[in-house]
C-alpha cells in the first residue's frame, strides 16, 4: 500500500519557521503525510516549556499517525538518568552545549533563592506525549526499545523498531557504552541473516531479522552512514546498530543526532553500494521538503529486502540553525487483510515489551479479538 512518510529529527525546540520565510524550506506547515516520524532531540535540554512547544507542533502536523522517540537532549524523558544526574543540567542552568551535566555547578550560587534552576517532573513531561489529547492528535510516543506494529486507515500495516539510545558522550541521556551491543541477540539465539553474524548482543529487545521490520527509527545513525562529524569527517555512528540494520534490511531507517550528516542515501545490501539522494534546492524550497518516490509507481522503486533508504533528518545544523528541509518518501507498505475492517491508526502492542521484559497488555485486542491479524 503506497504510504507517504514525513521525517524530521533534532528540532531542538524549533517549530517550523513562519510561512513567509524565504531563506529556508523548514517552514510552516509541515508537509502533509500519512505518517510523521520524529527521530528524537525534540528539545535543547528537556525543560517542560520546550516539550510543550514541541507537542503543540506535533499536534498540528498534518499526519494521521505521528511516531515519536526521544533523543539524548530530551533528558526528562529518561527518568533514571534525570534522577541520577540529568537534573543538574536544570539545577545549574547549563545549556545544550555544556560539556557535562554538572558543568555549571561552580558558576551559580548554592541556594535556589539565589538562582538555582527548577527541577522538572519526568512524569508530567511524559504525559504531554501520552495523554488523551496527544493520542487523539495521532501522537504515539515510543518509550524504550522494541518493535511495534501499526495500522493506517489507508489499509497499510507495518512494523517499526524504535530506540532513543546512542553511544555515551558528554554525560547526556539515553546513553550506552560504545562496546555494548544492545541491538543484536546472542549468536546462539538466532541464525545469521544474509551472511551477517548475529553477534553477541545483550539488549532486552534486539532488532529482529529480516523481514520482521519495515521501518527503523533510532536517534543515532549506524556506523558509516550519514554519521560523519566535523572537523575530520570521522564516523561516529554505532557499529552494532549497523550490523542490526544489515540483519533487518528494513525498507527505511530514519535517524538524526549527527547534524552534519543531514541527507539520505540508498544502500544496496548485496554490493554495499550507496547512492546519495540528490535534491533540487528550488524545488525543495517551494515544496518545504525533499521528496523521494520509492513506491511501485516510481521509475526505480525500492527493492524490498535488497535495499534500504537511510535518512538523517536533522532539522538543525551543527550551529543549531533550523534550516534543513523535512524529508518525505512514498513507500509501498504491507496491506492489511480487507476483511478485518479495522480503521486506523492504532498500535498493536503485543509484540513490544519494555526493557524490563514485561509483556504489555493489548486491551483493544481483547475487546476486538475478531479483528486480530
Amino acid at each position: 500500500m503506497r504510504t507517504r512518510i514525513c521525517m524530521i529529527s533534532d528540532t531542538h525546540t524549533y517549530p517550523p519557521n513562519p510561512p513567509s520565510t524565504t531563506s529556508n524550506p523548514y517552514r510552516h506547515p509541515l508537509p502533509e503525510a500519512d505518517v510523521l516520524l520524529h527521530a528524537g532531540d525534540l528539545t535543547k535540554v528537556g525543560r517542560k516549556d520546550e516539550h510543550e512547544l514541541m507537542v503543540s507542533m506535533l499536534k498540528n502536523a498534518p499526519a494521521e499517525l505521528k511516531i515519536i522517540i526521544a533523543g539524548n537532549h530530551d533528558i526528562t524523558l529518561d527518568e533514571e538518568y534525570y534522577t541520577r544526574v540529568g537534573h543538574y543540567r536544570h539545577r545549574y542552568r547549563t545549556d545544550h552545549t555544556a560539556r557535562s551535566a554538572t558543568a555549571g555547578r561552580d558558576e551559580i550560587p548554592t541556594t535556589a533563592e539565589e538562582g538555582e534552576g527548577p527541577i522538572e517532573s519526568p512524569a508530567e513531561i511524559k504525559a504531554l506525549y501520552t495523554g488523551p489529547d496527544a493520542v487523539r492528535a495521532g501522537i504515539r510516543y515510543m518509550e524504550g526499545e522494541g518493535t511495534r506494529r501499526f495500522r493506517l486507515s489507508n489499509g497499510a500495516v507495518f512494523s517499526v523498531y524504535t530506540s532513543p539510545y546512542t553511544p555515551e558522550f558528554c554525560q547526556w541521556a539515553f546513553a550506552y557504552n560504545r562496546d555494548q551491543d544492545r541491538f543484536n541477540p546472542p549468536t546462539h539465539d538466532i541464525a545469521t541473516a544474509g551472511g551477517v553474524p548475529a553477534g553477541a548482543g545483550t539488549g532486552m529487545n534486539p532488532v529482529p531479522g529480516y523481514p520482521a521490520v519495515d521501518i527503523m527509527l533510532t536517534h543515532g545513525p549506524p556506523y558509516g552512514i550519514l554519521d560523519q562529524v566535523v572537523p575530520g569527517h570521522q564516523s561516529v555512528g554505532c557499529e552494532h546498530l549497523y550490523r542490526a540494520t544489515e540483519r533487518a534490511k528494513p525498507r527505511l531507517h530514519v535517524f538524526g543526532h549527527i547534524h552534519e550528516g543531514y541527507g539520505a542515501t540508498r544502500l544496496e545490501w548485496s554490493t554495499l553500494n550507496k547512492s546519495m539522494i540528490q535534491c533540487d534546492r528550488t524545488t525543495t524550497q517551494v515544496n518545504r521538503c525533499v521528496y523521494v518516490d520509492l513506491s511501485s509507481r516510481a521509475t526505480n522503486p525500492l527493492r524490498v529486502g535488497q535495499e534500504t533508504l537511510f535518512v538523517n533528518a536533522s532539522v538543525v545544523t551543527v550551529q543549531y540553525e533550523p534550516v534543513n528541509a523535512p524529508w518525505v518518501v512514498d513507500l509501498d507498505l504491507p496491506k492489511v487483510n480487507a476483511s478485518t475492517g479495522i480503521k486506523g491508526p492504532y498500535m498493536i502492542r503485543e509484540q513490544y515489551a519494555e526493557e524490563k521484559g514485561e509483556k504489555i497488555k493489548n486491551d483493544r485486542k481483547k475487546k476486538k479479538k475478531k479483528h486480530a491479524l
